[in-house]
């Protein structure tokens, strides 16, 4: 029997012994990386230097000092903002493996399906994005509105 024969029949047997043997390297590479990560830290709070003071323990924002109350609310703007981005972070990447999976089928029934199925998620999308552009947050220009004083 050649070494290539033997390859192939090693790769292509079912997995034989319970579950704990399929499982060991994942749970054998966790505990390393838990071991590993444990020592490091007990290492760095040996041999670290401890000398704190007033400027150390002082709150650190990209090298500007900190004014004012740091439990300041936020403009719902930026909340906005950031679902802009979840929305079109989570359109790419599932329409991306879905175009590939689309132009690889070969049935009609699992086409039109995938079809139906990207129609209904992108008029999601739309209906999030139009809510987004409704209340303002695609434009930049226009400052915003507090409706929670009467004017």
């Amino acid at each position: 029997m050649t070494a290539w024969r033997f390859i192939v029949i090693i790769a292509c047997a079912p997995m034989m012994g319970n579950d704990l043997q399929s499982y060991a390297p994942l749970l054998l590479h966790l505990i390393l990386a838990m071991a590993l990560s444990g020592v490091l830290l007990l290492l760095s709070s040996f041999v670290g230097w401890r000398r704190p003071s007033k400027i150390k323990n002082q709150a650190y924002e990209c090298g500007v000092t900190p004014t004012g109350d740091a439990r300041a609310p936020f403009s719902v703007k930026f909340y906005l903002v950031a679902m802009v981005f979840i929305l079109f972070d989570v359109e790419a990447i599932f329409l991306y493996p879905w175009a590939y999976i689309f132009r690889q089928s070969v049935t009609g029934q699992s086409r039109w399906f995938g079809f139906v199925e990207m129609l209904l998620y992108i008029g999601i999308l739309l209906v999030g994005y139009f809510y987004l552009w409704k209340k303002g947050a695609l434009d930049w220009n226009r400052p915003a509105v507090r409706r929670d004083r009467a004017s």
